[in-house]
């Protein structure tokens, strides 16, 4: 499958909503929840204003003229917040393209902008059953935080 990563356009933010929802985890035989659920406050700290603080840095997957993944990165009091120096990370690909090696490049491509840009470290939250732990252990990140049912990870540059 062809896909290119690259900068989100301005006018392209609004579809971080859809890839919010789908970064949220449904444990297996769950029912997704609805998709209003991310106009919680402590959901809409991921996209409220996106793109209009210097650590806010988004990059897309682009397959078949649309977008089919998306990874951001901003400083935010979040699941996954380690410090106000830490960018904490989210990212999802629609399901359908999944296992294709997108996710994996669409992160390694936000590593490598973030160590270019001088950041120290990055981190995110990830549910322990999450099939995406693997993938963030063999990108360098480790486990910082243990609670309940998800890790807090970090990734040090």
């Amino acid at each position: 499958m062809e896909y290119r990563i690259r900068e989100i356009k301005e006018e392209e933010i609004v579809e971080l909503h859809r890839f919010l929802y789908l970064a949220i985890y449904v444990h297996k035989g769950e029912t997704p929840p609805p998709f209003d659920i991310i106009y919680k406050p402590e959901l809409q700290v991921y996209v409220d204003n996106l793109g209009k603080e210097k650590d806010d840095h988004i990059l897309v997957a682009e397959a078949e003229n649309r977008i089919v993944g998306a990874v951001w990165v901003r400083i935010m009091d979040d699941y996954g917040h380690i410090d106000d120096d830490t960018p904490s990370l989210i990212i999802s690909v629609e399901k359908e393209y999944r296992g294709k090696g997108i996710g994996s490049s669409l992160l390694s491509a936000m590593l490598s902008l973030l160590s270019d840009l001088g950041y120290k470290s990055v981190s995110l939250s990830c549910q322990k059953e999450n099939y995406a732990v693997s993938l963030y252990k063999r990108l360098g990140f480790c486990i910082v935080r243990d609670i309940d049912e998800e890790y807090i990870m970090r990734k040090t540059f």
